[in-house]
């Protein structure tokens, strides 16, 4: 392992805030060559959920987003906190943003978020989701919407569902069998 290259000679953290950290790697990519600076954003891992409900349809989530200055149809998500197991954040978020409760997990994989600029994971699981929880009330600024697989596909085609580690999401649940999105 000495002898590869890439090797990071140095790293510096700057913490922006208590969700994001910007990271300083000084990259020397060939013996003597003079490092490179890279900037990445650090921050916690974080999770999508694609759930389905027992008459078929899929929870969706509506919330402006200051980063892209818009609101966005999601996946249930969230960040994992530090201590939290995965799939323990997911029966939390999934909750919280919907007011479904669990019947089962599955988990579908865990990524890199972005390769080029985010140092995190994304966690994706498929919840067989429940009923809503008795006495649920959306959390202010955040619509819930049940779709079907196939209203799903149609807001994907019209650019009307625009998360991209979400759409990842659904597509490993398609790969690992629990949903048909149509065609």
């Amino acid at each position: 392992m000495a002898d590869e290259w890439p090797k990071i000679r140095a790293r510096r953290t700057t913490t922006i805030s208590p969700w994001m950290d910007v990271i300083a790697r000084e990259v020397e990519f060939e013996p003597g060559a003079e490092p490179q600076i890279y900037h990445a954003v650090g921050q916690r891992d974080y999770l999508a959920i694609v759930a389905l409900t027992a008459d078929g349809r899929i929870p969706l989530v509506r919330q402006y987003r200051p980063a892209v200055e818009a609101f966005t149809w999601e996946l249930p998500a969230g960040l994992i906190e530090r201590g939290e197991d995965a799939a323990e954040t997911c029966r939390r978020e999934l909750q919280e943003e919907t007011g479904l409760t669990v019947r089962a997990i599955h988990p579908l994989g865990s990524a890199a978020a972005c390769t080029g600029r985010l140092s995190n994971r994304v966690h994706s699981f498929f919840v067989e989701a429940g009923p809503v929880a008795a006495g649920f009330k959306p959390e202010a600024g955040l619509t819930v919407a049940l779709r079907t697989p196939a209203e799903i596909a149609a807001m994907i085609k019209a650019g009307d569902f625009v998360q991209q580690l979400h759409l990842g999401a659904l597509m490993l649940a398609e790969l690992r069998g629990f949903l048909t999105l149509p065609r």
